[in-house]
């Protein structure tokens, strides 16, 4: 990932969902390989959630913020109704637009801003959705992200060719099941990999 692809994102050239329709890589995971060392980026697992022929959209999956849902329920004026709740970590979905929440979640309750990514994984932008994760009645499944990662066009397909990324259809069990910290090495044993063996120059040689 290049600092350029940092701090640029297709969505910021219309509307964050929906601008065109999704194809490509829309539903997949892209997996880090072990040589990309770009801090933002360095052993992160993304969902795409969008990718047309102006760009993409993914949301990193596995990065933790220093902070929990009761800080972004009170930015908004809300409260949650048990600590349980409050105490949800907060991800760091990407580099762009770090103000912007994004509800990942399962499908399930009507919202004002949804974009389906799959049949399984949808992503709401609304406030309604995080008014109800504070009063417990959210969506199965449900978590933050602040930011997003963003290609511009053509830029993604470029950086898999320069072997920065791997990318495998979702396996909505990495989205929602596997704790953070094993999201990264659990994809890349969906493809059948020992990401301790793969060597940090694969492709390069």
């Amino acid at each position: 990932m290049t600092e350029h692809s940092s701090e640029s994102a297709a969505a910021d050239s219309g509307s964050l969902f929906g601008a065109a329709e999704s194809g490509g890589l829309t539903n997949h995971l892209l997996i880090a390989m072990p040589s990309l060392v770009d801090p933002n980026f360095a052993q992160t697992v993304a969902l795409v959630c969008e990718h047309t022929d102006r760009g993409a959209l993914g949301i990193v999956l596995n990065k933790p913020l220093p902070m929990h849902l009761s800080d972004v329920l009170s930015q908004m004026k809300l409260e949650p109704s048990t600590e349980h709740i409050g105490s949800q970590p907060v991800l760091r979905g990407g580099p762009v637009h770090t103000d912007r929440g994004f509800v990942l979640h399962r499908p399930g309750g009507q919202w004002d801003h949804t974009h389906k990514v799959s049949d399984t994984i949808q992503v709401t932008t609304s406030r309604d959705v995080l008014a109800a994760m504070a009063r417990g009645e959210g969506p199965t499944d449900a978590f933050i992200a602040l930011g997003y990662a963003g290609w511009e066009s053509g830029q993604l397909e470029r950086e898999i060719r320069e072997n920065a990324w791997t990318s495998i259809p979702v396996d909505a069990r990495v989205v929602f099941e596997l704790p953070y910290e094993e999201r990264w090495t659990g994809a890349w044993r969906l493809l059948g990999v020992d990401v301790d063996r793969l060597s940090l120059v694969a492709g390069h040689a």
